[in-house]
């Protein structure tokens, strides 16, 4: 962002604990991509030495969550983002670093325009998990909303 103004990998960092935990990595954010890495560490392995599924939907809400702050974070003053639901289909089997990449699947203007009708707009957040081959080996759905500050 600017040098007074931190990146929405930085306030993530900051400010969710699990993300410094799993040592994620911002590799793209704006409205309309967000792309998150998670190094290959034994530490966060599974019984077949690849990513645990926690750490794999860490890692996709994370990049959810990057997206829907570059896409909205001009409205926090007046709303809050919050997960609703998740949903997630674990495809192939995970090993070394893996990658969450989130779109938006319904338009900003859209969702915005409801928060000003005075609504409590939801929207989802579509992430694949890729491994390094870029086979698919996650896909998650998960549905935000803007809850309108009191």
């Amino acid at each position: 962002m600017s040098e007074t103004m931190p990146s929405i990998g930085e306030m993530l960092t900051a400010s969710v604990p699990m993300v410094r935990t799993l040592n994620l990595e911002f590799v793209e954010t704006s409205a309309e991509r967000a792309v998150l890495r998670l190094p290959d560490q034994p530490d966060y392995h599974n019984h077949i030495q690849g990513p645990h599924a926690g750490a794999m939907f860490t890692l996709a809400e994370s990049a959810s969550g990057a997206i829907v702050l570059s896409a909205f974070g001009d409205q926090l003053s007046r709303a809050v983002p919050l997960a609703v639901r998740a949903e997630i289909g674990y495809k192939k089997v995970a090993k070394g670093v893996i990658t969450a990449t989130a779109e938006l699947e319904r338009p900003i203007a859209d969702v915005v325009a409801e928060l000003d009708a005075g609504g409590r707009p939801e929207f989802s957040v579509r992430v694949e998990i890729t491994r390094e081959d870029g086979a698919v080996s996650g896909e998650m759905s998960i549905t935000w909303t803007l809850r309108p500050n009191a």
